[in-house]
């Protein structure tokens, strides 16, 4: 671990700000070393910025940051770089993994070859900029050498500022980005907590940041809510229309899924309209014609069965044909003329009946429109499930706010506590968000891309979802998408498909919704779904971040989640501490009483769930 004499030394501040009068320019770009503290010290520097001072608070291997303007003049602050730690370990053979800003990004592979687990980048799809094209790193970077100990780096807070780690010079650089904000002379100004800690056991560093992540911003584990009443003690189950009907879904479609839980599954608790019963992207409260009835008739129904009723909301976006955007163009983020912003402007324009306009969580009309939509939907409605989608608008970059002195960071966490307030004891599910400044205003997270009947996509998800174990009751539940176990009208999956996807789902501890059309699916594929429940809660601890092996440690029970990930067979070893009966949690298989290390011959694209007691 990282000792306090080192941070300090590691953590010298660079103020890059836009030279714009009357703010002073304090740009430093040169790259010169600051030679007293660094031979006082051992470590790389930056030339300070003129006036800008960077005060730390360290305790074991975490770090308050503040910065401070001791000059005259007001100064505009763009990235501060807050650690310039050399890597004295190689670039080829040390794992790398990197969370990304939103949901759909996370980096793995080596140093040296970094890879994109998804194709939904923040860099090439989001369009979200960085310093010089560097490969960024948002929130959490861990590095571990071939042989060697685990490297942490992570801001451990997201109140205000965003926070990304990149990789330049053979050095790990930590960076707070403030947006290009003014702070007036004698202005102070808290940034985020930094974390830099190693050690043999990347599990338990993971747990270090979750816990100082949930600690930072009062979440409780496992997650129970955030002040405004409890969420469910253990992870949600229930049914999506999405991967069966998608926008086309019509109300006789819920319902006739509805009679199928109530008689075969009824574990599976909420029942969930996903995108499509709206007549337009911002008119929540209206229901479109397609539908083919009244959502709250639908919903109405829903409660009656016993069910809980859920639903698909997008509350930072719009569409321009929409009565929200007509009526309230004054909401949206603006651009430097003043007009709402288009978001294709600056990043992604949208998936459907783009490109999109964004809420600005800073305006209080627009806080008042998303309390409103959400109060309404909770009390009139009867909804206790909203999964939130494309929230990560409400955090878009490149435009204006109508509080000037606020970041993206804040117009975001104002706009979810609003609809918090709204939404009351209801459940909160962030999809497609930014994750970092979701801790702390949402119950349930997405954690992979949307789910596909292909190997490719269960392969990739399941890949997403296994990385983010460490965050699952830590921070929220994390939902690792739909459970698909039935063919649709383009793609059949196999039996090894089947179980490779509910093994990883199972491996998660998360949520389970089911994703299928409950009419038609196969009694053998609905006996494995029934197995998935209810889930455990309880995540696997996988022993590296190729996850082959990884272990839910349940009361009385040890569940070995075991993956082959290749074209090719391979064999797989895992260790019993204790002699224990070993039996395959699908088939019910024996495979006798076992102590030590035990080898499983696993073909290409397998995976196996085994029960050890």
């Amino acid at each position: 671990m990282i000792s306090r004499r080192d941070f300090l030394g590691a953590a010298i501040a660079l103020a890059r700000v836009k030279p714009r009068d009357p703010v002073m320019d304090a740009r430093v770009k040169d790259r010169a070393r600051d030679d007293d503290f660094a031979s006082q010290n051992g470590a790389r520097g930056f030339s300070r910025a003129p006036a800008v001072e960077i005060q730390r608070e360290c305790d074991g291997p975490f770090c308050r940051l503040r910065v401070v303007n001791r000059g005259k003049t007001p100064i505009r602050l763009d990235d501060l770089v807050v650690l310039d730690q050399p890597i004295v370990f190689p670039a080829t053979g040390t794992a790398l993994y990197g969370e990304g800003f939103q949901m759909l990004s996370q980096t793995g592979g080596t140093m040296a070859a970094p890879v994109d687990y998804g194709q939904y980048t923040d860099a090439k799809h989001y369009r979200i900029p960085a310093a010089d094209r560097v490969p960024s790193y948002y929130g959490l970077l861990t590095l571990t050498p071939f042989g060697g100990d685990t490297h942490a780096y992570a801001f451990t807070s997201c109140a205000r500022f965003s926070g990304r780690f990149q990789i330049r010079d053979s050095a790990v650089q930590a960076i707070v980005d403030c947006e290009g904000l003014t702070i007036e002379p004698g202005g102070s100004w808290p940034l985020e907590e930094l974390m830099v800690a190693s050690g043999s056991d990347r599990s338990a560093l993971l747990n270090q940041v979750a816990a100082r992540l949930a600690k930072n911003h009062k979440v409780a584990r496992p997650f129970r809510g955030r002040g405004r009443g409890d969420a469910p003690s253990t992870p949600p189950t229930g049914w999506c229309s999405w991967y069966c009907f998608g926008p086309n879904v019509t109300a006789q479609q819920v319902l006739d899924n509805l009679d199928v839980i109530a008689k075969a599954m009824p574990s599976l608790k909420y029942i969930q309209i996903d995108d499509g019963y709206q007549p337009a992207m911002g008119d929540w409260l209206e229901t479109g014609a397609a539908f083919g009835g009244s959502v709250r008739t639908v919903l109405a129904e829903i409660r009656r069965r016993g069910f809980q009723p859920a639903i698909w909301v997008a509350p930072f976006i719009a569409e321009e044909q929409s009565h929200l955007f007509e009526r309230h163009p004054d909401w949206f983020i603006k651009d430097d003329h003043g007009q709402p912003l288009r978001s294709d402007r600056v990043t992604f324009g949208g998936w459907r009946r783009g490109p999109w306009y964004a809420i600005d969580g800073t305006h209080r009309g627009a806080r008042a429109h998303l309390e409103h939509v959400f109060r309404t939907m909770r009390r009139e409605w009867g909804c206790t499930y909203f999964k939130l989608d494309a929230t990560f608008w409400g955090a878009m970059h490149g435009g204006r706010l109508h509080d000037r002195r606020a970041t993206r960071i804040d117009a975001y966490r104002r706009g979810m506590q609003a609809i918090g307030r709204g939404a009351g004891d209801g459940f909160l599910l962030g999809c497609n968000h930014p994750i970092w400044p979701s801790i702390g205003v949402i119950h349930g997270s997405r954690s992979s891309n949307d789910i596909k009947r292909s190997w490719d996509r269960i392969a990739s998800t399941a890949r997403q979802n296994l990385s983010r174990n460490w965050q699952n009751g830590w921070l929220w539940w994390n939902d690792p998408d739909a459970v698909v176990l039935a063919a649709d009208v383009t793609n059949a999956l196999t039996d090894a498909d089947c179980q490779f996807h509910a093994t990883a789902i199972y491996a998660t501890g998360g949520m389970v919704l089911s994703g299928d059309d409950l009419t038609k699916i196969p009694d053998a594929r609905a006996a494995m779904l029934r197995k998935l429940l209810p889930p455990t809660g309880i995540a696997a601890e996988f022993t590296d971040e190729t996850l082959t092996v990884g272990v839910v440690k349940l009361p009385g029970a040890r569940m070995i989640c075991l993956f082959n990930w290749d074209d090719r067979s391979d064999t797989v070893t895992f260790d019993v501490p204790q002699p224990s009966t070993i039996t395959d949690y699908w088939t019910d298989e024996s495979l006798g009483r076992r102590k030590g290390t035990v080898a499983i011959v696993l073909p290409p694209r397998t995976a196996r769930l085994l029960k050890a007691v």
